[in-house]
């Protein structure tokens, strides 16, 4: 019972424990970061076999085959283009030594973390930040919508035979191209998620 206990406790089991931000470096998902892009790690979940490291910029998941392989998969999840949804946890029984953190990928893959209970207000902190990050990108994706739709609009109202030279017509495309890009690729697609890291992860 002693030995199944500890390896709980160091995250050498297949229930996780949430790494404290002191001993990031110590991670294998550190050695995937783009350092040189400001990437920086807001919440980690290990166990014996993965990681779940949550960054300003994307989930990277470390992926063990089994908790006795040293082979692991390195899968990127950009948030700028992979969006949660279906948050949850669910809560332990009395005789349970883990609760579960669940949410979905583009609704259409699923993950399910088992974490230690007495983790649960970390547990918590995540929950509100994916919640709200997944809000996020479903106002983003409705505005890129918008956007898209006032293209179309704006393209039938346009009439060929009233531009003066020939010229005017490619002036309007060029202009147009480049206010939907700016609207639909930058202002949004939000690609940094930092403020909603910092304002509910309390490490």
């Amino acid at each position: 019972m002693f030995r199944k206990f500890a390896s709980e406790a160091l995250g050498l089991s297949d229930i996780g424990v949430i790494v404290p931000p002191k001993d990031y470096d110590k991670v294998d998902s550190d050695d995937y970061l783009f350092h040189e892009d400001g990437e920086k790690i807001y919440f980690l979940i290990k166990s014996k076999k993965d990681e779940y490291c949550f960054t300003n910029l994307a989930l990277i998941h470390v992926d063990g085959e089994s908790a006795i392989s040293s082979k692991r998969a390195i899968k990127r999840y950009d948030y700028a283009v992979h969006h949660f949804a279906h948050v949850a946890i669910e809560t332990a029984g009395t005789v349970d030594l883990d609760v579960e953190l669940k949410f979905t990928l583009d609704d259409q893959q699923k993950f399910t973390i088992d974490v230690r209970k007495d983790f649960i207000e970390q547990l918590k902190d995540i929950y509100k930040a994916l919640h709200t990050i997944g809000k996020l990108q479903k106002l983003d994706r409705q505005a890129r919508d918008h956007a898209l739709h006032c293209l179309g609009q704006m393209g039938g109202m346009f009439k060929l035979n009233a531009a003066a030279t020939a010229d005017v017509p490619v002036s309007y495309y060029n202009a147009l191209l480049a206010g939907v890009n700016e609207a639909v690729q930058v202002r949004h697609t939000r690609r940094d998620f930092s403020a909603v890291f910092e304002k509910y992860i309390h490490a």
